[in-house]
């Protein structure tokens, strides 16, 4: 079989996702497994959202709302925008690639920085434009080479803030600085997958830049459900744009893009302040109490804006993370990242969180790194 398959297609790495847990009992023979890789919520979604979930499945035969008035209209409340200024996504992925379909042709070029979110540079593949990545400069986006960067060529940026996998945060005066000099034909995107876990003092006002374009390029915010709203399972997230860039959006947009359930579930969990607050609590503890015990135990674990943060674990990181695997505990390994010495971990819940300090003191001294 010969497939005309284009070169830019075949060059396309998969996305490789964390080990699910089943996966990881089937293959090393434990039980009670507990996953710390991916940053989800650890204490699930809001049992509000689990019985709307539940209240629509006698619908499953019928088409969702393709235009998701009723969750669009809560998201703009919740945001404090017009409903015209949201475009919902099967998870903010879905945004990120009706961006790179609106905006990028062949030879197009888009700027994004390493390591980051690595599905942005995969959609820019996909359309056969050029990716041109910029490396982190002290684990925080090099915002004055994304700059200088720029082309004619240039059609969008991609930000994550705060930083996925440094937890890094940009100040507001600095984006100030950066937007201000770049010309007005890009469009910058922040990605604020992990915001909700930002102090608000420390946001930027993301919203004034949409609704205040003057003199500034366009600009793009990304939330999503699956981290703080514990909704990952759903596949539910959403972009903040000024309404000419939502617009051409919902030209790329598939019809019912985000199915009946998942409008339903995060409807809900939108409603429920009360879980939101205590998952924003219970990080905030969790990745303080965590810092101090790997500190401890001789790591070095770095300062975080998120519900994840990096450890230097003082020795080969892959093979600590194998060594994790038998102790039914899943971390991420941040060598193919370009830290070779570090781990990533998701604050889980106390008892998580203990099990996790547990096996990593059992597994550095097992292969003597500290």
């Amino acid at each position: 079989m010969q497939l005309p398959v284009p070169q830019h297609i075949a060059a396309i790495v998969p996305y490789p996702p964390g080990k699910p847990m089943d996966e990881l009992e089937r293959e090393y023979g434990v039980t009670n497994a507990i996953k710390l890789a991916s940053n989800e919520n650890p204490w699930g979604p809001s049992p509000k959202a689990v019985a709307a979930i539940g209240a629509m499945l006698h619908n499953l035969h019928r088409y969702p709302d393709g235009s998701s008035y009723s969750l669009t209209e809560a998201v703009a409340g919740w945001i404090g925008s017009e409903a015209s200024e949201i475009v919902l996504g099967n998870g903010s992925n879905e945004v990120i690639e009706f961006l790179v379909k609106a905006f990028v042709g062949t030879g197009d070029a888009v700027i994004t920085s390493h390591p980051s979110f690595l599905m942005y540079q995969k959609f820019v593949q996909v359309r056969g434009g050029e990716n041109v990545v910029i490396p982190l400069k002290a684990m925080d986006h090099d915002l004055e080479a994304i700059a200088a960067a720029v082309t004619e060529r240039t059609r969008l940026i991609f930000i994550d803030n705060p930083n996925n996998p440094t937890g890094t945060l940009i100040a507001k005066e600095a984006f100030d600085r950066f937007l201000a000099g770049l010309p007005q034909s890009v469009i910058v995107v922040v990605d604020e997958a992990y915001v909700d876990f930002v102090e608000p003092a420390q946001r930027i006002d993301i919203l004034g830049y949409i609704q205040r374009p003057e003199n500034i390029p366009a600009v793009v915010s990304l939330r999503t459900f699956s981290k703080a709203f514990g909704l990952a399972g759903l596949r539910v997230g959403f972009g903040v744009m000024h309404r000419e860039v939502a617009s051409l959006l919902h030209r790329v947009r598939q019809p019912f893009n985000v199915n009946l359930p998942a409008q339903a579930g995060a409807l809900a969990a939108l409603g429920d302040t009360d879980h939101y607050d205590r998952t924003l609590r219970g990080t905030a503890e969790g990745r303080s109490w965590l810092s101090e015990a790997v500190a401890k135990l001789g790591c070095v674990p770095y300062p975080s804006h998120t519900n994840f943060f990096l450890i230097d674990v003082k020795g080969d990181a892959t093979k600590l993370y194998e060594a994790m695997l038998y102790k039914g505990v899943i971390v991420r390994s941040m060598k193919a990242y370009g830290y070779p010495d570090f781990i990533r971990i998701t604050v889980g819940t106390a008892e998580e969180n203990q099990r996790f300090v547990t096996a990593l003191a059992e597994c550095l001294q097992d292969l003597a790194y500290v």
